[in-house]
């Protein structure tokens, strides 16, 4: 059955685990309390780990956990709310992704296909992107085989939750680039979801 891609809808989920507490949080982090720490790094952790995981890092975890190390261990620096907290953070998480890049240019590593990226997950940001029916090995292959550009868009929108701006700012590109990157990106993920499920129907019933 064909994979697809919903049409993208602009919204937030609601879902974070510090819904109500952020600025308390925040103040606790910002005073060194460990719980508050805790707390921070276990809100945005998984997110970090999966856009890693979907950009190809050589390791996933050892980046999400590098991530929060520098994130946390200046967070007397930040200053703004729990979406702006995100967006700093994944900052931070994009700009290592860009060095593992350059590390694996120099020394090629296979990509470990096998890892799932939550494309739609509950915490998966402020698009709707849902896909029926789809293998998360075809999935994961699908993201692996978009361009740098268009997977950093794409995962930064609906694993970072970041808005368009947020993106934008991020990227060091115009929100009108950004916009047609998400659609480019997008109807590649269609297309190749559906040529690999086909595929995959097709050798599934070969006698």
């Amino acid at each position: 059955m064909a994979a697809y891609v919903d049409t993208i809808t602009m919204r937030r989920t609601g879902n974070s685990r510090l819904a109500g507490t952020f600025e308390r949080t925040l103040a606790a982090a910002r005073a060194g309390e460990g719980w508050a720490m805790r707390a921070l790094y276990e809100s945005v952790v998984d997110r970090v780990a999966s856009y890693a995981r979907g950009q190809g890092a050589e390791d996933p975890d050892a980046l999400a956990n590098e991530t929060l190390y520098r994130s946390l261990s200046r967070v007397g620096e930040f200053a703004g709310d729990e979406a702006g907290f995100r967006s700093w953070v994944f900052t931070i998480a994009h700009n290592l992704i860009i060095d593992d890049r350059r590390r694996q240019a120099r020394r090629p590593q296979s990509v470990d296909d096998g890892a799932a990226v939550d494309l739609a997950s509950p915490v998966a940001g402020p698009e709707a992107v849902a896909l029926s029916n789809c293998s998360a090995e075809a999935l994961v292959a699908a993201v692996h085989e978009l361009t740098d550009n268009q997977r950093d868009v794409l995962l930064l929108r609906v694993i970072a939750d970041l808005s368009l701006d947020e993106v934008a700012t991020l990227t060091g590109r115009p929100v009108g680039a950004v916009k047609a990157l998400q659609h480019r990106g997008l109807a590649s993920l269609r297309r190749r979801l559906a040529v690999s499920e086909t595929s995959n129907a097709a050798f599934t019933n070969t006698p």
